[in-house]
């Protein structure tokens, strides 16, 4: 087996372009079956831990939340030797006691997304991974204890209503989704958090919140400017979380991340092509032999 040229991911979302303290940088151009990442990967060393870095919505932020190539951006780490993948993003509150500038890190979803490929199979082969959980409890615990170290005010869980976007949330959508208990709102952990379960990658999210989306009437109705002005607060402290959480992983994993494709594999080994086996042997090849 190839030496990894990483084990741990940062997928850098909205107002998170670079990775401070990284050291020994070099950038990588990939192309993948499923089309360019979003933009180079950067790779380097964080605290003696070889770490990528990924800008989710590529440097200047030209990449709408559905034209993020999700496949080809978690194809991409898994290739370089990814085991760990740690979501920063921008989420809106829908609840009165997160305020913006809480960090929370995630338990769950609801996917309200169009559209978007979410799986890496399809064609001759099918897969069932389990995601009745969608956050690895490994790093989300981590994530919790790294926050609160760094002085953050942190939630240790919330679920949230993933969205198309680009636009924002209706008055009527916001007001409906807190109905449904949800915590949080915001446009890109799905499909991300699915492909990275199909991958086998332990995927964390720690959530930026920037304001209180618009069912709060007694708050502003969200801007861009509003969210660009909390999220440049909120680097400082989400580069330490990261510092701290990627500084103290344990080299083996303990989590059911590792093997969620074990038994998920449904179709017969002589119905996959070749080709099938060929475009996904980094994330089956253990599977298919």
């Amino acid at each position: 087996m190839e030496m990894a040229e990483a084990r741990v991911a940062v997928i850098g979302g909205s107002g998170l372009y670079n990775m401070e303290g990284l050291g020994g940088l070099r950038e990588v151009e990939m192309e993948t079956p499923f089309g360019r990442p979003s933009d180079a990967i950067v790779l380097g060393e964080l605290e003696g831990v070889p770490v990528a870095f990924l800008p989710r919505h590529g440097r200047g932020h030209y990449l709408t939340p559905a034209e993020v190539p999700y496949r080809a951006n978690i194809y991409a780490l898994k290739t370089l030797g990814v085991e760990r993948a740690i979501s920063v993003t921008a989420v809106g509150s829908l609840r009165e006691e997160m305020r913006p500038g809480d960090l929370v890190v995630l338990d769950q979803l609801i996917d309200r997304t169009r559209g978007r490929a979410s799986t890496f199979f399809g064609d001759d082969i099918v897969a069932h991974v389990g995601f009745a959980d969608p956050f690895c409890p490994q790093l989300r615990e981590r994530l919790v204890r790294a926050a609160r170290e760094a002085g953050a005010r942190v939630h240790e869980a919330g679920t949230c209503v993933v969205m198309e976007g680009p636009a924002f949330s209706t008055r009527a959508e916001s007001h409906l989704y807190r109905s449904w208990g949800a915590h949080v709102i915001g446009m890109t952990a799905l499909p991300e958090a699915k492909l990275a379960r199909e991958a086998e990658v332990c995927y964390g999210t720690l959530a930026c919140i920037t304001d209180y989306d618009c069912w709060r009437e007694a708050a502003e109705d969200v801007t861009v400017g509003m969210v660009v002005e909390t999220l440049r607060e909120n680097v400082a402290v989400s580069q330490e979380v990261l510092r701290r959480v990627i500084a103290g992983l344990p080299e083996e994993r303990a989590c059911p991340c590792a093997s969620a494709l074990e038994n998920a594999i449904i179709t017969s080994s002589e119905c996959i092509s070749p080709e099938t086996r060929e475009k996904l042997a980094p994330l089956l090849g253990r599977y298919l032999t």
